[in-house]
């Protein structure tokens, strides 16, 4: 299932928070191996998970991590904004209604449609938040995944080529995204809707706790 939590939430999950921040550390230090911070206890965590970003998980019936995805709105400090905006031109990408998509990350069991699940869910807050797009940067071979999920972004800038090629996208939410995303997750829409709302109300409540 899908969980939707902020920073401040997940100590409620202490299971789901280690898990995910040690398949952090396994997929960008130990396989991509991305010059990351791993503390200790075998976790990876960088400054933008101190600003209490949204985490959107697909936790596993054991109540582990099988994949996420990171969000933060662009009015405040986005890793695209900080350290790619070379890749734009020099253009920051600062509006309330884009927010910023890290660190997506599948543990090493992930099922096959769990990335697509990821993206569907995004959609939702997309949709339940009143946000146009999502923003993020991506490496090389994401561009295969996009492409099988059925959510390829808009490339804005990119730098690099072949598995070291960089890129800043750009995604937006239509009907038949959300139909394309929601086939290859093998999941109905209705139920990615409920699991939203079960942690934000239905999309006018998200929307009005969202601007409060």
């Amino acid at each position: 299932m899908i969980r939707y939590l902020y920073a401040d939430q997940l100590a409620q999950f202490p299971k789901l928070r280690q898990s995910m921040f040690r398949d952090r550390a396994d997929q960008f230090k130990t396989r991509l191996r991305w010059d990351v911070s791993v503390d200790a206890a075998g976790e990876e965590h960088d400054d933008y998970d101190a600003l209490n970003p949204l985490y959107v998980i697909w936790q596993d019936r054991d109540g582990g991590h099988g994949g996420s995805m990171r969000l933060l709105p662009t009015v405040g400090r986005t890793m695209v904004n900080d350290h790619f905006v070379h890749l734009t031109d020099g253009v920051r990408i600062e509006s309330p209604v884009i927010w910023e998509c890290t660190r997506f990350c599948l543990s090493r069991g992930a099922h096959p449609q769990t990335a697509a699940a990821l993206m569907l869910a995004g959609g939702e807050v997309m949709q339940g938040f009143g946000i146009r797009h999502f923003v993020g940067v991506f490496d090389a071979r994401m561009v295969r995944i996009y492409r099988l999920i059925g959510a390829s972004p808009e490339v804005l800038g990119s730098e690099g080529t072949g598995r070291d090629r960089v890129s800043v996208g750009l995604w937006d939410f239509s009907a038949a995204s959300q139909a394309r995303v929601a086939a290859r997750a093998g999941l109905s829409p209705d139920l990615s809707r409920l699991w939203f709302e079960r942690a934000f109300g239905r999309v006018e409540k998200a929307r009005k706790n969202r601007a409060a």
